[in-house]
């Protein structure tokens, strides 16, 4: 078997193995139960959750996040009248919520994607090749998210470096600061020294004087 044949194999398994990662799982959204498509990755939400809004935004949109304490469908993140043709070549509500993988492993999410149309959940229309074609679209974003968890790391360590640098600046700022005023109590100190020389000897002076203006006294018999 040639190199460009196990090349092919290798990259159908990868491919296969891929496509079974995504499964499909009922969850509840806008008051109704809906089929959505799961997958999971091997990085943080906010990693995965940046990878999928730069997908959308090169589709040209940018979608809608539910919020409220009270709102029972929050995180849930809506495209509404998207054309993705990767999955279809109708315009679709797709709808997107990213979690983490279970509450004590932050370090992986899972991603469920429901798919609407006309407010009815398409999968169940789909047909085999469309699921495939969703299939894809969840597992070709696995490389955009290892990408964009490699630019997330470089753009945290740059603002590592420049925290550093401004840390480091503010300390010779610092030292020099100290520097100078130890310049400034050292002259201090000498002047001091040199004060204190000059009065010994203006008291050893005054003493000389003060012997002899008492050796003058006239003593009396």
């Amino acid at each position: 078997m040639n190199k460009v044949l196990l090349s092919a194999v290798f990259t159908f398994l990868l491919s296969m193995a891929a496509f079974s990662q995504v499964s499909q799982e009922t969850v509840e959204y806008d008051k109704h139960k809906h089929t959505a498509f799961k997958m999971e990755y091997d990085y943080p939400p906010e990693v995965v959750q940046n990878a999928l809004v730069q997908r959308m935004e090169q589709l040209g949109y940018r979608g809608k996040e539910e919020k409220g304490i009270l709102n029972r469908d929050k995180g849930f993140v809506v495209h509404k009248g998207a054309f993705v043709t990767e999955v279809n070549e109708k315009s679709m509500d797709y709808i997107f919520k990213i979690d983490p993988r279970t509450k004590k492993d932050k370090t992986g999410s899972v991603i469920h994607m429901v798919i609407l149309k006309d407010g009815t959940n398409a999968a169940s229309t789909f047909t085999d090749d469309e699921v495939e074609r969703v299939r894809s679209f969840l597992t070709r974003l696995a490389p955009e998210v290892e990408s964009t968890n490699l630019e997330m790391q470089i753009k945290g360590q740059e603002e590592g470096v420049v925290k550093s640098e401004k840390k480091f600046k503010t300390l010779q700022a610092d030292s020099l600061s100290l520097e100078n005023k130890i310049r400034d109590l050292h002259m201090q100190l000498e002047k001091i020294i040199r004060d204190q020389e000059f009065q010994q000897k203006d008291i050893e002076n005054r003493k000389k004087l003060l012997d002899e203006m008492k050796g003058k006294r006239k003593v009396t018999q």
